[in-house]
């Protein structure tokens, strides 16, 4: 009896992260074009143009973090390339390992910005 429940929670939990994934690719493709048309295809913080296959590189990024945010004028977003994007969002993890970011700053929690944090709270919740 134990071991079904473990599964059917693995199961539900499985579900759940699959579902996720799927509402987030969905949200991704449509204002990652709309971001594409709206803006010059440079990095924002590089400054690295990026024009054919290369425009693959190029990724918006949520200024508020909030990936919900998504107001037709991309007011939201930036677009960067993977290297910058990936630097912005290690740099409040960086932080806390330190306790503390550069400017002196305590940082928020690091999975507030990731579309997995309810996820996570779920499992914390019911696990």
């Amino acid at each position: 009896m134990v071991n079904s429940s473990k599964n059917l929670s693995a199961e539900k939990r499985d579900q759940l992260i699959s579902e996720m994934r799927k509402e987030e690719q969905q949200r991704q493709s449509g204002y990652r074009e709309q971001a594409l048309k709206l803006f010059p295809h440079v990095c924002g913080r590089c400054g690295r143009d990026f024009e054919g296959q290369k425009i693959r590189e190029l990724t918006v990024h949520h200024i508020d973090h909030n990936h919900d945010n998504n107001p037709p004028n991309g007011s939201n977003w930036e677009l960067l390339c993977i290297y910058c994007h990936d630097h912005e969002h290690t740099r409040g993890i960086q932080g806390d390992r330190t306790g503390d970011s550069p400017d002196g700053k305590q940082e928020q929690d690091t999975l507030s910005h990731s579309p997995f944090a309810s996820l996570a709270k779920q499992l914390k919740q019911n696990p």
